[in-house]
């Protein structure tokens, strides 16, 4: 078997992380969250609450997330709904906007999500934390649901070149 490359034996590790101005509290929240949990993060912003557009955040975390630079991104905005549609634009990419632990773990179990959006507007700081734990922390289930995930993957690749070919 050939080692992984050391860049990407660390992007295992990394959680990319990018808010628009209205989930700018608690991406800075989540942060200390998920390095308590052991990874490190990729911020991509937005660094305070002056006005920002969330399809520019969603887009520069989901490319660190296809690129291999991050393991697995989350986006906050207002409702989380517009970060999920941005990220989804993005090839390769399974976004999920969860609202509680149970929508957290089956986008993971059923989904394989690769980005999580999260609601700032709608959640609070420590309803968002146990989604974040829930979905770092839950495996793909695979079994019936691969077969689920491969369409999803074929209806993307169909439709789309890989980013950055």
């Amino acid at each position: 078997m050939k080692d992984a490359p050391a860049d990407k034996l660390r992007s295992l590790k990394v959680v990319a992380i990018g808010a628009d101005h209205g989930g700018f509290k608690m991406k800075e929240s989540l942060k200390k969250n998920i390095r308590d949990m052991g990874y490190e993060i990729e911020d991509y912003g937005t660094f305070s609450e002056e006005p920002v557009d969330y399809p520019d955040i969603a887009e520069k975390v989901a490319i660190s997330v296809v690129r291999g630079n991050s393991w697995r991104g989350i986006v906050i905005d207002g409702a989380g709904i517009g970060s999920a549609i941005a990220a989804n634009k993005v090839p390769g990419i399974r976004a999920a906007n969860c609202v509680d632990v149970t929508t957290a773990a089956n986008a993971r179990e059923h989904n394989d999500t690769n980005v999580l959006t999260l609601g700032a507007g709608i959640i609070g700081n420590q309803v968002a934390g146990q989604i974040v734990e829930t979905w770092l922390k839950t495996a793909f289930a695979g079994g019936r649901h691969q077969r689920r995930v491969d369409k999803l993957i074929a209806l993307d690749q169909a439709r789309n070149k890989p980013f950055g070919t």
